[in-house]
């Protein structure tokens, strides 16, 4: 069983966003890092990103990373951030917090608590992750972008935002409608004697924003998916599930890696392991073979950790005539 080659300029070349998708514990962190390993040292100025709410950037690369970028030291180039949910909250208040409040406060007196009530929106984490990444992808301080992405809940959640996240609003926005007698009145009138914008109109705006954030996820031209999975039974079903729901919102996925598979079996034990393997190897061959780019990665004997064992990993993914010589 050789590994099998990822062509990285098949069909990411164009694309800023790389996302990298799966189930927990299938090693999904450590081919980010591998594949940002790679394209730092292509030359390109590449920024990785984990938004687990357990990251492990850190551990991997045997540096302490954080909430702010972070040039990987050892690697030009190369640099990584850890966001988390609370960072994300205080951004987003930063942010939106003002003219909301403003709004709200024309009306009422509101503390300026009431935005954590709005923070804590059905998908509004991810939303504003996702408006956060895309500004990182459009500054144009980077040439590339991979974010490592949370277990496969997180990646499908992202899928089915704008609805969870326009309800929520809309239901915040008419309980203090009807809270103080004033739904019509403040659903026909055009300017709040306080602010410059009424509720309504600032709904709107989020879902013009929504709507922006949908259209570069969908863009294969500037966002790219790749998939990591290994060769059993919930491996397979949940990645059976993550590619119906990617087909469903017009979403292509151009690579799928499949991970800690048994190379040499020199034992009863790794014998019956590679069996099974087998097994479910060829169910995803079968299946998306002919769709999409399968990559095989050997099981590790050692653990990746550190970027000498990093480099090893993306070796694998993007063997010597691949690879740029510098």
């Amino acid at each position: 069983m050789n590994p099998r080659i990822l062509e990285p300029y098949l069909d990411i070349s164009l694309a800023k966003l790389l996302m990298i998708g799966g189930k927990g514990g299938v090693g999904k962190t450590t081919c980010s890092a591998a594949i940002a390993f790679h394209l730092a040292r292509s030359g390109q100025k590449t920024l990785l990103i984990s938004s687990d709410p357990t990251p492990s950037l850190s551990d991997i690369f045997e540096i302490e990373i954080g909430p702010r970028e972070k040039q990987i030291k050892g690697v030009e180039h190369l640099y990584g951030l850890e966001i988390n949910s609370e960072v994300i909250l205080q951004r987003w208040k930063e942010r939106f917090g003002p003219e909301i409040h403003e709004v709200l406060s024309a009306f009422a007196n509101l503390d300026y608590d009431f935005l954590d009530y709005i923070g804590g929106a059905p998908g509004i984490e991810e939303e504003y992750m996702l408006h956060y990444i895309v500004e990182l992808v459009e500054g144009g301080r980077y040439d590339r972008v991979v974010w490592d992405t949370a277990p496969a809940g997180h990646t499908l959640r992202l899928l089915h935002l704008p609805q969870l996240f326009l309800n929520h609003l809309e239901a915040a926005a008419r309980f203090y409608m009807n809270l103080y007698g004033a739904f019509e009145k403040i659903a026909n009138t055009v300017r709040l004697k306080k602010s410059k914008r009424s509720i309504l109109q600032i709904i709107e705006g989020w879902k013009e924003l929504s709507q922006k954030i949908l259209n570069f996820i969908r863009d294969g031209r500037r966002t790219s998916y790749v998939i990591v999975t290994i060769a059993e039974a919930l491996g397979v079903r949940l990645t059976e599930r993550i590619l119906k729901d990617f087909d469903a919102f017009n979403l292509s996925v151009g690579h799928l890696l499949i991970n800690h598979l048994v190379q040499e079996a020199d034992c009863a034990f790794h014998r019956r392991r590679q069996a099974m393997q087998r097994k479910y190897l060829n169910q995803l061959r079968d299946a998306y073979g002919k769709r999409m780019s399968l990559i095989e990665i050997p099981l590790q004997a050692d653990e990746v950790k550190g970027i000498k064992r990093i480099r090893e990993i993306s070796n694998i993914l993007f063997p010597e005539k691949k690879r740029p010589h510098r």
